[in-house]
């Protein structure tokens, strides 16, 4: 098994393999302005996901859920100890390199995406619960990640000095500011959040398709790679384990059903755009290869798999009555403004 000294030095593989020297100039020759062009647009597009999840985000809500933090800890707790294990123990399983092992343990350690959010609404779950939870686990994630990929890269032989640490913190603080910004105009700006987000969402979908399709053309000659059986049974299982573990958590410490599929979707989602801004930013191309594509993997099974959980699950309510599975009155969050316009 190779260590991240030699990826260092420009080599994928082993001396013994024959394909080495091949990979190794296909990698070196992915050097250039498209793929400086691929660094802006990628962390492009975590400033644009990062502060369009700001404008979703009210600060009475993140206020009620911090004065009754059940949920969110539930929901904390699975993020940062289901993902990162089950990460860790699949590259342990599977026998992955280092560099790949690497690349699926930073997939693990990262935060709620807002894709979860979106998927929380397909299965009927609770849209401030999930908001506040993608939020709070961005915001966790500036210290829990480095930890967790500090604790978990030691049992691999060549990682343990090898992550890039400051490279990651200092995405993370990155994903921070722009959050911040976003609830900023919320808050003061309601209509003009409207229209921040329409207008990120446009750039959003146009930058990722131009993002995948100049990755691609980057590793074209090296593809392979990503399409090998552990990394496409990492990519399938991950996703898959932390929706079942994470509603099992949910019900476990008895929250309602609706809460527990919120926190299940939360779980399962990873912020791919802050993981694809970390493997490509924070290592050099000629060591991650075309594994910064790994994400992409992962998101493509995370949507099949949500999409046939949401078809189980309407299936379901037609055949049942759904059950009673809101929160009492006591424990929702209502608007204040609300309850203003209620009095008069």
């Amino acid at each position: 098994m190779m260590n991240l000294t030699e990826v260092h030095d420009g080599s994928l593989f082993n001396e013994g393999n024959n394909a080495s020297d091949n990979v190794t100039l296909a990698i070196l020759n992915m050097q250039g302005p498209i793929n400086k062009t691929v660094n802006i647009l990628t962390v492009l597009n975590l400033f644009i996901t990062m502060i369009s999840l700001g404008c979703t985000m009210e600060i009475f809500k993140i206020k009620a859920y911090l004065f009754k933090p059940k949920g969110v800890a539930i929901a904390l707790l699975s993020q940062f100890c289901i993902m990162p294990i089950t990460a860790f123990s699949l590259a342990k399983i599977l026998e992955m390199e280092p560099i790949k092992a690497v690349t699926v343990l930073i997939c693990g350690c990262c935060p709620g995406g807002t894709l979860s959010n979106i998927f929380s609404l397909v299965v009927k779950g609770d849209m401030n619960l999930s908001i506040v939870m993608t939020t709070c686990s961005n915001i966790a994630a500036l210290g829990l990640m480095p930890l967790l990929l500090y604790i978990f890269s030691q049992g691999f032989t060549g990682l343990e000095n090898a992550v890039p640490y400051a490279g990651i913190l200092t995405a993370l603080a990155f994903t921070l500011v722009p959050c911040a910004f976003g609830i900023a105009i919320n808050h003061f700006k309601p209509n003009a959040a409207v229209t921040v987000k329409k207008v990120g969402l446009s750039i959003l979908i146009i930058s990722s398709i131009i993002i995948c399709i100049l990755s691609f053309y980057i590793v074209r000659n090296v593809i392979w790679m990503i399409l090998m059986p552990d990394a496409l049974i990492a990519a399938s299982l991950m996703p898959l384990i932390g929706f079942t573990l994470g509603y099992v958590m949910s019900v476990l410490c008895r929250l309602s059903p609706q809460c527990s599929r919120t926190i299940s979707m939360e779980t399962g989602c990873q912020n791919i755009q802050l993981c694809v801004a970390i493997l490509k930013v924070a290592f050099p191309l000629e060591v991650i290869g075309p594994m910064f594509l790994f994400p992409l993997l992962y998101i493509t099974f995370q949507c099949a798999e949500v999409f046939l959980f949401a078809l189980g699950f309407r299936c379901y309510q037609r055949v049942k009555p759904p059950a009673k599975d809101t929160e009492k009155e006591e424990d929702q969050i209502v608007d204040p403004q609300d309850k203003e316009v209620t009095r008069l």
